[in-house]
């Protein structure tokens, strides 16, 4: 691997585009936060989405994890409006129709509580009668505004989606806005990453209490 290759974990926050141009002045972009120059995301993380965003001037690596049959695993905490039943979880994992693609199966779980996060600025929309919950979802594939579309199709808006891990990198050791270098050992796990990545052949359970 080249030495002039670049590899960067980034915990970004809500309201940052996934890019170093700005095109308008309504949100932040990469260049407010990273001071690293030509180094690009691999896929894309929404403005009004949180999370881990790997990004590398590695163009072969770049393109090797954008393809599809590279499917590597991407889990996010999920915050949705009301408390999805079985049955909604159950078509979760399934697959549901959006915008006439039917997504793979994925692995779904509600939390029995809300998990540890830094509070969204601004935080979200809060109804008194509605209740919220949080699921963790963990895909093979990356449609766009895929997760949105997923659990608005079963009846339970997101209200706020935070990615945590992107196959085996996570948001360990990153505080919101930081940024950080991969390290050796993570690195060597990234360029190994198998065609077909292991998919969710395994019975999928869900808890639900």
């Amino acid at each position: 691997m080249a030495n002039h290759y670049r590899y960067i974990l980034f915990y970004k926050p809500y309201g940052v585009l996934s890019q170093f141009t700005q095109e308008t002045s309504k949100h932040n972009t990469l260049k407010d936060y990273i001071p690293v120059p030509d180094v690009y995301p691999v896929g894309r993380l929404d403005w009004d989405s949180e999370g881990l965003l790997l990004l590398t001037n590695d163009g072969q690596l770049q393109h090797r994890l954008a393809h599809p049959c590279f499917g590597h695993q991407r889990t996010y905490w999920v915050q949705v409006e009301g408390i999805p039943s079985a049955d909604a979880l159950n078509k979760l994992q399934m697959g549901v129709e959006i915008q006439n693609y039917r997504t793979q199966p994925a692995q779904v779980r509600l939390f029995l509580e809300h998990p540890h996060l830094p509070e969204r600025n601004p935080p979200i929309r809060f109804r008194k009668s509605i209740p919220t919950s949080w699921l963790e979802m963990t895909l093979t594939e990356g449609k766009n505004r895929q997760v949105r579309r997923m659990t608005a199709t079963v009846g339970f808006p997101t209200l706020r989606l935070v990615r945590v891990s992107i196959a085996h990198l996570n948001l360990n050791g990153l505080q919101l806005g930081q940024w950080r270098h991969l390290m050796p050992s993570e690195l060597k796990l990234l360029h190994s990453l198998p065609k077909k990545y292991k998919q969710l052949s395994r019975a999928i359970t869900t808890r639900v209490k």
